[in-house]
């Protein structure tokens, strides 16, 4: 049986990072990008084409990869210009990562090589999970949130939506981060994050 068609939403690190995984589960047909430098352009033979064209691809997946530290407070609303029910999204999950059975993974879901997903984990809708993190058990993560890589997120840790969490960064056990907030590369994190705040430093502290 032929593998099923995957429309990659983003031209960017975190789409290289995936593309092996995405290859041997999917056939992808096209990736969505509109950088205007972009356009008429193709990745190992995959043509790149505009956001407006996600209903050209009827019968495709779709796996939403853009988000740094400058837009990911405004991904959901670039995932609500596509249009696509919940239901269009994949999840995918890298062949080296490990995800607990008891762990419940939203559509749209991206986990890189390397990451380690728990019990009772909850992942919220078009969550990306970085290389080597660790999310421990009764974490949740809230929709549109970026994790980096490395990181380290004890039992309990409550992630709001649409926050990105810095490379190589620890929140202690039982800490919530508030939505839209952002912890730097590196922070320790040992008190509550309130919502929209940047924090940062060993301990974390606001900036």
């Amino acid at each position: 049986m032929a593998n099923p068609d995957l429309v990659a939403v983003g031209m960017c690190g975190n789409l290289l990072e995936i593309w092996e995984a995405l290859e041997a589960s999917y056939r992808i047909t096209a990736i969505l990008d509109d950088n205007p430098a972009l356009q008429g352009t193709a990745f190992e033979g995959v043509p790149i084409r505009p956001m407006a064209e996600a209903t050209a691809f009827p019968d495709a997946r779709f796996l939403f990869l853009i988000g740094s530290e400058r837009t990911f407070r405004i991904r959901h609303e670039i995932v609500a210009r596509l249009g696509l029910p919940a239901s269009r999204f994949a999840t995918v999950v890298h062949p080296s990562a490990a995800v607990s059975r008891f762990a419940t993974l939203g559509h749209g879901v991206g986990i890189y090589a390397g990451a380690v997903v728990t019990s009772n984990a909850v992942i919220g809708e078009h969550v990306l999970i970085l290389p080597q993190t660790v999310v421990h058990h009764d974490v949740t993560i809230g929709a549109c949130s970026l994790v980096g890589s490395g990181c380290i997120l004890a039992g309990g840790v409550q992630v709001g939506e649409r926050c990105y969490i810095g490379s190589g960064s620890r929140i202690r056990p039982g800490i919530t981060v508030g939505g839209g907030s952002l912890v730097g590369m590196g922070a320790v994190v040992t008190r509550d994050v309130a919502p929209g705040s940047v924090v940062a430093g060993v301990p974390a502290r606001p900036v």
